[in-house]
C-alpha cells in the first residue's frame, strides 16, 4: 500500500479512536434507542449514496457520446463498487440499494421515517438539498454532516470526495447492536431481520470489498501529486470531525429523549 496511505491513516489515528470509542455506543441500551439512532443516521447513509454517485459521475463516462475514461481501473473500482451498494440483494434475493434496505429496516423495527422521506419527496421535486434540509426539524450536527458532504461534493475535486467517502464513515458496528435486537426479539416476539442483515452485509462489503477498494482509488487519484495528498488528509479530518459531532448529536438526542420519559 501506498506510504502515503499509511502515513494519513496514522495521523487520522486518533480522530478515529474517538470515533469508535464514542460514548454513543454506551449510550443504546434498548430499541427505543436505536430507533433514535437510525431516525437521524438514515441522512449519513443517504448521503453516502450522494458522494458515491459524485464519484461515478467524475471517474467514468456517464455521458453520450461515449469516451474513455482517462483511468480506467478507477472507473472499475467506482463501478463496482456501485454494484454493492447501489444494486445489492436483500434478504429477500430481490435487487435493492443499501439506502432502501435501510429504510426497511427502520420500518420494520418501528424508527419513523417521515423526515427522511418528506426530505426524498423534497429532492425528488426540486428541492435543493440545503432546503429540504432545513425543512426538517432535525438537530444540527445532523445538517452540518450533510453540509459538510455536499460542499465537498461542489469542489467538483475527485480526490477531495474520495476522501470523504473512504475515511468519513464510522468503520464500527458494535456487537451491542446485535445483542440489543436478539433480546428484543425474543422478548417481544419480534423479527428485525432486516436490520440484522443491512449490518452483516455492511460488514461483510466494507471489511473484504468496498474499503480495499476504496483506498486504491485514492492513491490512484493522487499518485505523486503532494497537494493532492495534503487536501485528502484535510478532507479526511474535517470528514471524521463532522461524524464524530454526528455522534455527539445522536448522544445527546437519545440522553434528552431518556430524560423526557423519566
Amino acid at each position: 500500500m501506498n506510504t502515503s496511505i499509511k502515513s494519513i491513516e496514522l495521523v487520522l489515528k486518533p480522530l478515529r479512536e474517538k470515533l469508535n470509542s464514542h460514548k454513543l455506543y454506551s449510550d443504546l441500551a434498548s430499541v427505543e434507542d436505536i430507533k433514535t439512532f437510525m431516525e437521524q443516521h438514515v441522512f449519513a447513509v443517504w448521503d453516502f449514496m450522494s458522494l458515491l454517485k459524485a464519484l461515478q459521475n467524475h471517474l467514468t463516462n456517464t455521458s453520450v457520446p461515449w469516451t474513455p475514461v482517462k483511468h480506467p481501473s478507477t472507473a472499475r473500482f467506482i463501478n463496482e463498487i456501485v454494484l454493492g451498494e447501489e444494486s445489492d440483494v436483500n434478504e429477500l434475493g430481490e435487487p435493492y440499494s443499501h439506502f432502501e434496505m435501510y429504510l426497511d429496516a427502520m420500518q420494520q423495527i418501528g424508527a419513523s421515517t417521515t423526515d427522511i422521506d418528506k426530505f426524498i419527496k423534497n429532492i425528488v421535486a426540486g428541492t435543493s438539498v440545503s432546503n429540504a434540509l432545513t425543512a426538517l426539524n432535525l438537530p444540527k450536527e445532523t445538517l452540518e454532516f450533510v453540509d459538510f458532504s455536499f460542499k465537498t461534493i461542489a469542489t467538483n475535486a475527485p480526490h477531495k470526495i474520495a476522501a470523504a467517502f473512504t475515511f468519513g464513515r464510522e468503520d464500527v458496528i458494535p456487537d451491542m447492536f446485535f445483542q440489543i435486537i436478539k433480546q428484543s426479539e425474543q422478548q417481544h416476539k419480534a423479527s428485525y431481520s432486516k436490520l440484522t442483515y443491512y449490518l452483516e452485509r455492511h460488514i461483510e462489503l466494507d471489511g473484504d470489498e468496498h474499503g480495499p477498494l476504496s483506498l486504491k482509488m485514492v492513491e490512484e487519484l493522487c499518485q505523486n501529486d503532494s497537494q493532492k495528498w495534503d487536501e485528502v488528509l484535510e478532507t479526511a479530518q474535517d470528514a471524521l470531525k463532522y461524524r464524530i459531532a454526528l455522534w455527539d448529536g445522536i448522544s445527546n438526542l437519545i440522553s434528552s429523549t431518556k430524560a423526557l420519559e423519566a
